[in-house]
């Protein structure tokens, strides 16, 4: 080889291997935080967890009266299971407000999804479409929290008797 060609190679390797970097970081860009903010108000992340939050105080007064059926409660004792499900749920809203995880969430977003994710997410949560999904996926939540519960009906007794049994299989002297 002559030190033109040489000279020519290299300057080609480098221009080849400075595209391709240039090109990976343009594919790879970080997702910006104004973005991702844009992101979480189109998703309706905030009010999504304020209905979450109620759902879960009406769970627990559903499972607080379940536990107190068939039983004798003082007015007093069924004053304070009454109070349970609203003060534990205001615990979890000042605990886990949205001030409190916002930021967090849009440093998870950051670092999960790059900008074109993004843009692409925003695209679909502003279309139709988009805003059906989120205005919808409450109703499928609730849906299926309580297809869930009905499942743990069956579930419950053969989990208790396996527990039981081990148990028991433990006790045994071998």
């Amino acid at each position: 080889m002559t030190p033109v060609t040489t000279t020519f190679t290299t300057m080609r390797r480098f221009l080849v291997s400075l595209a391709t970097c240039i090109v990976f970081n343009a594919q790879a860009a970080p997702a910006s935080e104004e973005s991702v903010e844009r992101l979480l108000i189109a998703m309706k992340t905030e009010s999504t967890m304020d209905a979450m939050y109620g759902g879960m105080e009406q769970m627990m007064r559903q499972g607080t009266q379940q536990a107190a059926q068939g039983k004798t409660l003082s007015a007093e004792q069924r004053r304070a299971m009454e109070a349970l499900p609203s003060k534990f749920v205001a615990v979890i809203r000042e605990e886990m407000s949205w001030s409190k995880l916002k930021p967090r969430y849009v440093a998870l977003y950051r670092d999960t999804f790059e900008q074109e994710e993004i843009d692409g997410l925003l695209a679909f949560y502003a279309s139709p479409t988009g805003q059906a999904f989120v205005n919808k996926m409450p109703v499928v939540m609730q849906k299926s929290i309580a297809m869930s519960q009905s499942l743990m009906q069956s579930v419950i007794p053969k989990m208790t008797a396996a527990i039981n049994e081990a148990v028991a299989e433990a006790k045994t002297p071998k």
